[in-house]
């Protein structure tokens, strides 16, 4: 008895260490734990086999099954689902299928989370119909499903860009009896909210309240991203008052989220106020909210006051990120500071940032300007484009009457595969016509019809 307390006492002592990441504290306490004659169990190295894969890697997760065997110590079911999960958190599923397999040849029989790591893994790897084929082999083997599940499918689904089935499955599960929980809401109510979907997810907040479920600060701050995203000001803003009223813990993100729609919709008075709030509160701000206060400075043309948070943030031993950068050029255009926005953008290249965004930021503000050749020096000289950074200056040249190096550009967008608006192919098309040379109009769109045939 004696040694079976001191087994769970062990077996404790590791989990706690694997779970603060103290990986050879908590070998070391194995090992100590043998020399005073207490023996671990395939629970302690069980506890081993998920810190490993989940801090280091599914190979050091895997070589702790060899100690096991030397031990006298024969895996089991557990193990191979922990080996599994760690397989998909490394995005490989050719180790969680070989794990599914060990776990066959071994006598040892699968069960609904040996079946969810896997179709979880196949969802990651962007197969969702593989996915789908290990739910119906659950229901075929007569497995219960459980909420993990359905929320795995949802989610899956969901991730892979099959919204529409998702919610079909969802209301097809609800008719035969499936009470969802708060997860599954969030779920589909963050798909939508990316698809800027208020409407559904106005409805399926609604549906959470008649049916009691109590939403968590994750279902209100999509609720009120989605508003604001919507430019639904008002409804985003009563959202987040009864999340305050109601007693639901709202953390910095909602504040930040909240501060960003104010700022956006030209509340800066109560934008202060939540500001303060937040410092009255004593939320530690990191690089985001920094990015969001800072964002509020350049559009109300304060740079001095931007530049200050920024040496604050640095000065806490935040690193910035691609969104601090790019949030400095937008505002230095802005500001018609070209030449420090320029300078700026070359420094996030030498660090290797992503520069996209940056750069449309700065050849934009150039345009806006009115200094289209200096834009189209920049845009030669980058080897970073979208459909963005053609639409800026195909708008710009379009406003010059240059409509000949438009309609060229434009081209190019189609040639590289990218999609153009409408709008902008419509206003070079006009623009030709207008200038009296409607054969180089007609030629420019069967060179369109071409291109995107080539291309779609």
């Amino acid at each position: 008895m004696c040694l079976r307390l001191s087994t769970k006492l062990l077996n404790i002592s590791v989990a706690s260490l694997c779970r603060t990441k103290q990986l050879e504290k908590a070998e070391a306490a194995l090992i100590d734990g043998i020399r005073l004659g207490v023996l671990p169990d395939v629970v302690t190295y069980n506890i081993l086999i998920t810190g490993y894969c989940q801090f280091v890697g599914f190979d050091a997760g895997y070589h702790v099954i060899h100690r096991m065997k030397e031990a006298g110590i024969s895996p089991n079911l557990v193990t191979y689902n922990s080996l599994m999960a760690g397989a998909t958190r490394q995005h490989s599923l050719a180790c969680c299928l070989d794990m599914l397999d060990e776990m066959l040849d071994r006598g040892i029989v699968p069960d609904i989370w040996s079946y969810n790591t896997l179709m979880h893994c196949f969802f990651r790897m962007g197969r969702p119909y593989d996915a789908y084929r290990i739910f119906s082999e659950i229901l075929l083997k007569n497995i219960s499903p459980c909420q993990a599940t359905y929320n795995i499918l949802i989610n899956g689904l969901c991730k892979n860009g099959y919204i529409k089935n998702a919610l079909m499955l969802f209301r097809n599960l609800q008719h035969q009896g499936y009470v969802p929980q708060i997860v599954t809401y969030n779920i589909l109510m963050t798909s939508l909210c990316k698809l800027r979907r208020w409407k559904a997810i106005m409805r399926l907040f609604e549906e959470i309240r008649e049916l009691g479920i109590a939403p968590n600060a994750i279902t209100y701050t999509t609720a009120m991203k989605c508003c604001f995203r919507s430019r639904r000001y008002k409804e985003g803003l009563q959202i987040f008052f009864e999340m305050k009223s109601r007693g639901y813990a709202y953390d910095l993100f909602a504040c930040c989220t909240i501060v960003a729609a104010l700022v956006k919709s030209g509340r800066r008075r109560i934008a202060d106020r939540c500001i303060a709030h937040m410092i009255k509160i004593g939320y530690d701000l990191d690089i985001v909210s920094y990015n969001t206060l800072i964002n509020r400075h350049f559009k109300e043309g304060k740079l001095e006051k931007a530049y200050n948070l920024l040496d604050v943030a640095e000065s806490r031993g935040l690193d910035c990120d691609i969104y601090t950068h790019t949030i400095l050029i937008d505002g230095l255009c802005k500001a018609g500071n070209f030449s420090v926005a320029e300078r700026h953008l070359n420094h996030m290249k030498m660090m290797r940032f992503n520069c996209l965004v940056a750069s449309n930021c700065f050849i934009n503000g150039l345009c806006k300007a009115g200094y289209i050749d200096y834009a189209l020096q920049v845009f030669k000289s980058s080897d970073m484009r979208d459909s963005s950074t053609y639409s800026s200056l195909v708008n710009s040249l379009c406003k010059q009457r240059r409509y000949l190096l438009a309609a060229q550009l434009l081209l190019s967008c189609i040639r590289s595969g990218m999609k153009i608006l409408k709008s902008d192919q419509k206003n070079v098309i006009q623009g030709l016509t207008r200038l009296g040379t409607k054969a180089d109009a007609e030629r420019f769109k069967l060179q369109v019809r071409i291109a995107k045939l080539l291309h779609y």
